[in-house]
């Protein structure tokens, strides 16, 4: 279970405070793919930030028992003077990997982000796509109640983007997703319920269909 309890998301500005969300109060059961829409800058991924520890509620607090993965498709952990590999290696150590279980992941992680030689070279280098790829494939490896991702999805060729789908789908049978993403086809085939961030609030929604249509409606030319 996900318990958000009073929860706002605010920035100064010079005209006062700008609500990202606004004392949200939300419970999220346990054992559902979650899928979250909302139009840009709603907060899709402040609160993904937020429930993956990277950032914090301004007021209130987030509440759960469950592992959650740093969010897939925002690679701002990464050291960027250090390269793909010393990076993976480092983040094995924080979480007491074995030298055996780092080379594994190390060659999980090349192999599955394609990104050549670069693999070897200073993350500051990469474009915000292989960045990506590094961190999904990062993810994929460890073993998390929930695995964080925004928009991770839609990074790299058909092929890629084939191959990245296979691997969440085998993952998802041991873990569930909390996904951000505006391919509506995507929600539907990976989640079973949703969220809809629309003006500082959360609406959830049991089935994915229903947020998918309550989005569609806010968006609709007035």
């Amino acid at each position: 279970m996900i318990e958000l309890r009073h929860v706002s998301k605010y920035y100064p500005t010079d005209k006062g405070r700008k609500y990202v969300l606004e004392n949200v109060s939300l419970t999220i059961p346990d054992d559902v793919n979650l899928g979250i829409l909302g139009r840009n800058g709603a907060g899709k991924s402040t609160l993904l930030r937020m429930l993956g520890g990277i950032d914090f509620p301004s007021e209130g607090s987030i509440h759960s028992n469950n592992s959650f993965s740093w969010p897939m498709g925002l690679a701002g952990g990464f050291q960027g003077s250090m390269t793909g590999r010393q990076n993976v290696k480092f983040v094995c150590r924080i979480y007491g990997k074995s030298p055996g279980e780092i080379q594994k992941a190390i060659d999980y992680v090349q192999e599955f982000s394609e990104i050549g030689a670069y693999f070897d070279q200073p993350i500051k280098s990469y474009s915000s796509g292989m960045k990506s790829r590094l961190s999904f494939g990062l993810s994929l490896y460890f073993d998390f109640d929930y695995l964080i991702i925004d928009e991770t999805l839609s990074v790299g060729d058909a092929n890629f983007q084939n191959k990245a789908k296979t691997r969440l789908r085998e993952k998802i049978e041991r873990c569930n997703i909390l996904l951000v993403s505006h391919a509506m086809a995507v929600l539907k085939e990976l989640c079973d319920a949703g969220i809809l961030l629309h003006e500082g609030k959360v609406y959830y929604y049991d089935d994915i269909k229903d947020a998918i249509t309550a989005y569609t409606e806010i968006n609709k030319p007035s």
